[in-house]
């Protein structure tokens, strides 16, 4: 059965707009994960999946290991469901509820680890919690980017923490803060792990991205071996975290690291196709139903216009999938409430026909959709919440 006759068939008594998870897609990807992180145990990234249903799914396969989340609220209200007994907020917060609920929550104050990266973040918990307040896991962040040349900053702007001495001063000084206690280090390479390194069409851009990654990795090995082995010294780490979807096979050759980050890659967005050693299956789609047939070659679906976050270029907006031969107009675009869709392939879809479509990003959908059709094969098993469907959006 071909793709689209199948997805259409085990949704024919759904009225798009939805989304799906095609189950054999998210468990081939999620093997595939495993596959490369060489037995390496993978924390899952939860803001590149945003479903309770499917976060539970690929926690209970082996090389899956503990949570990445993006947010204190989110870590609490997994923690309350029970989700993972180990949580890391892989993000600095500010969140004073939320740390005022954590320190109440005797259950997440032994799950939840949340991350800082200068004592500013120290001074911010003992102001919103007082002097005396119950213990707080924290995990140091390091920055990995790379800086070839004074001034010439290449990967996110994350940690100020850069060297192996500026570790050591931080780890010394969580050490000497009561009320807090140092059991990581986390350190994303985000500038390998999160760039594709053969664009499509684009192999200049390809053969230089390539040249810095493999500069960046041979330079990072050293580097954060040294940052650990100074914050070991200061602590005794439960973890080191590095890696994301993109780098798995080159974080794990570093022996510094205990654990590995992923989490699109169980999702296979479009911003995850250029990448020459692995190829995620596309395991989330949604579609949208034809509304006009404004001319030949053009159809217009309803709505579309879910942009993804980053830089504003095209690469950002979602790609019509299914039927093949679809594109998007430039001067158009996915829009907020029709986007049209051009290409011979046009010629035959009528009013309400579905057009299925990719995201760029792989957790941001869930922020559209209450909810995701699980299919397997030509049926839908069930529906499943999202975040947003479960009554949470948490940024």
């Amino acid at each position: 059965m071909q793709p689209r006759t199948r997805l259409d068939a085990a949704t024919k008594e759904h009225d798009p707009p939805f989304a799906i998870v095609d189950l054999d897609a998210f468990d081939s990807n999620a093997a595939d994960l495993a596959r490369r992180a060489g037995g390496r145990p993978i924390r899952v990234a939860s803001k590149s999946v945003r479903v309770r249903a499917l976060l539970e799914r690929v926690l209970e396969r082996p090389g899956f290991a503990g949570v990445m989340c993006y947010s204190l609220a989110e870590a609490l209200w997994l923690s309350s469901v029970d989700l993972s007994e180990d949580l890391l907020v892989a993000y600095p917060t500010v969140d004073q509820e939320a740390l005022t609920r954590l320190a109440e929550d005797d259950k997440a104050l032994g799950r939840i680890t949340v991350v800082v990266d200068s004592t500013a973040h120290l001074d911010l918990v003992d102001a919103v919690l007082g002097a005396h307040h119950p213990e707080v896991r924290v995990c140091l962040e390091l920055d990995v980017s790379w800086r070839p040349l004074p001034g010439l900053h290449i990967g996110p702007r994350r940690s100020p923490v850069h060297t192996a001495r500026e570790a050591r001063a931080l780890a010394e000084a969580i050490a000497r803060r009561p009320g807090f206690r140092l059991v990581g280090v986390m350190a994303y390479e985000g500038q390998i792990a999160g760039l594709g390194d053969q664009p499509p069409g684009k192999p200049l851009r390809g053969a230089a991205l390539r040249w810095m990654q493999r500069r960046s990795a041979a330079e990072l090995v050293d580097r954060r071996a040294a940052a650990v082995a100074a914050v070991r010294r200061v602590a005794e780490l439960e973890f080191v975290n590095g890696g994301g979807t993109g780098s798995l096979e080159v974080t794990a050759a570093d022996p510094s690291v205990t654990e590995l980050a992923a989490g699109s890659g169980l999702i296979g967005p479009t911003l995850f196709d250029g990448y020459r050693g692995f190829r995620p299956r596309p395991a989330v789609l949604f579609a949208l139903p034809v509304v006009r047939r404004p001319k030949r070659h053009v159809a217009t679906v309803f709505a579309g216009g879910y942009i993804a976050s980053g830089t504003a270029t095209a690469d950002r907006q979602p790609t019509p999938y299914l039927p093949v031969g679809l594109r998007l107009l430039p001067m158009e675009g996915a829009g907020e409430v029709q986007t049209p869709v051009v290409g011979r392939a046009a010629d035959a879809l009528r009013l309400g026909d579905r057009v299925w479509l990719r995201h760029a990003k792989a957790g941001e959908l869930a922020e559209r959709f209450t909810h995701y059709h699980v299919v397997r094969g030509d049926v839908v098993e069930r529906t499943v919440p999202t975040y947003r469907g479960e009554g949470h959006s948490f940024g």
